[in-house]
């Protein structure tokens, strides 16, 4: 068992928080920006709430960090009262934030000034995987860090994998959205064209989801999608967010990601239409509209 902080309970850090003391077993303190969300973890997991990250992180093995962006990671861990403040030498930051690559390496060097260890592990499988415990977790970091972080990342994972040094977690997850960007918009037009073609979307999907089209896009969407229902997991707002990263640093190494900009786009229409907290599958919304 180890003494672990966590830091930012949304809707995906609070059941990955409620995994690590439940299946982990560890001893778990929490800080969330709404104190009232962390007395409720603590509530429901026999945890611990603490006033401020560096609070929360005092005397912690492991801190966990998973907010919303760039700049609300920089306040919770290099801010007044940041988690950094308060961890001891030897203790490792985990940060499953999606952020740029360069903040990444930024919180590395500034946790190796306080002889503290850090991890950029960015995750996949949204709410549901967060729910279940089955995320995908991309690091990045020393080899040694890693194998000492893993057990404990173990307990909210079925995937875990080191990709490299600081910044490669983050750069593999925008690999990883990219991927999904493409695959969505190609499932929205294949299922917009098949119900303007007369066909039955159900009996197409249970045929071309045997053979090459497949996907977990098309497995686990084309039923709510094809219903018109788009309050399933990952809301366009976050994406949207995600591809900006993405996008931002195709620019600064020279990748052409033409669909992905395009899609981006098309995530601003659904934007526009009231679909901020959409999941992503709703570009096929802005087909129908």
């Amino acid at each position: 068992m180890a003494k672990v902080a966590f830091i930012g309970l949304g809707v995906m850090g609070f059941p990955m928080a409620g995994h690590l003391k439940t299946k982990g077993g560890h001893d778990v303190t929490v800080y969330n920006r709404t104190p009232a969300k962390a007395a409720a973890w603590a509530e429901k997991f026999s945890g611990h709430a603490a006033p401020t990250p560096a609070e929360a992180a005092a005397g912690a093995d492991f801190v966990f960090v998973c907010v919303g962006n760039d700049e609300d990671l920089r306040s919770v861990t290099l801010g007044e009262n940041g988690a950094l403040h308060g961890m001891k030498p030897g203790s490792v930051l985990i940060d499953n934030t999606t952020a740029s690559a360069e903040v990444a390496r930024e919180l590395y060097a500034a946790a190796m000034e306080k002889a503290v260890d850090f991890i950029d592990a960015p995750v996949s499988g949204g709410q549901a995987g967060a729910e279940n415990g089955v995320l995908t977790v991309m690091c990045g970091g020393d080899e040694a860090v890693f194998e000492r972080a893993r057990p404990v990342i173990d307990a909210y994972a079925r995937m875990v994998g080191l990709m490299g040094p600081a910044g490669s977690g983050q750069l593999t997850k925008m690999v990883n959205q990219i991927c999904i960007a493409g695959l969505v918009q190609g499932l929205a037009e294949a299922l917009h064209f098949g119900k303007r073609a007369g066909l039955d979307i159900e009996k197409v999907v249970e045929v071309i989801s045997k053979g090459a089209a497949g996907s977990w896009q098309m497995e686990n969407r084309h039923k709510t999608m094809n219903a018109g229902k788009y309050d399933f997991g990952f809301a366009v707002d976050w994406m949207r967010k995600d591809l900006g990263i993405v996008l931002t640093e195709a620019r600064r190494n020279g990748a052409k990601l033409p669909v992905t900009a395009v899609v981006d786009q098309f995530y601003g229409d659904v934007q526009a239409m009231g679909g901020n907290r959409w999941d992503t599958s709703s570009l096929l919304a802005r087909l129908e509209k």
